[in-house]
């Protein structure tokens, strides 16, 4: 029997045509910032302490709008799926976050690149519903 999906939201943060990821600590695979969601937590109030924790980001500032519910195979749980909420927004700062929590590492990846350090979420589908926007 199939294990139900993991469910999480994720932040596709943009600026100048590049996707902040970052990297969880003992992990290889970089993935949106975001987690899984705790008790009866919606999606935006997931994201909104998610990115609070791992990053110091205050999500109401960002102006999110939804990409869209995706399912693709979990980055770190062999075996598992995961069902992502992901939201995108625009990130007017030079800065870049820090990470906090469990991140370990935070990049900014051009939206035309794709390395095999990604978690499938984002190859199979992050990466190509950023493209296709105008």
């Amino acid at each position: 029997m199939e294990s139900p999906p993991i469910r999480i939201a994720g932040l596709a943060l943009v600026r100048a045509g590049a996707l902040l990821v970052v990297r969880k600590r003992g992990t290889a695979r970089f993935m949106l910032p975001g987690g899984k969601f705790e008790g009866g937590e919606g999606a935006l109030d997931c994201l909104r302490r998610e990115l609070d924790e791992e990053l110091g980001v205050d999500v109401a500032a960002l102006g999110l709008r939804p990409l869209g519910q995706f399912t693709a195979p979990a980055a770190n749980e062999p075996g598992r799926k995961v069902l992502s909420s992901v939201f995108a927004a625009e990130w007017g700062s030079s800065e870049t976050p820090q990470p906090r929590a469990e991140i370990e590492a935070v990049e900014w990846r051009p939206l035309e690149e794709e390395r095999d350090d990604l978690a499938p979420l984002l190859r199979l589908h992050v990466l190509p519903a950023l493209r296709a926007q105008p």
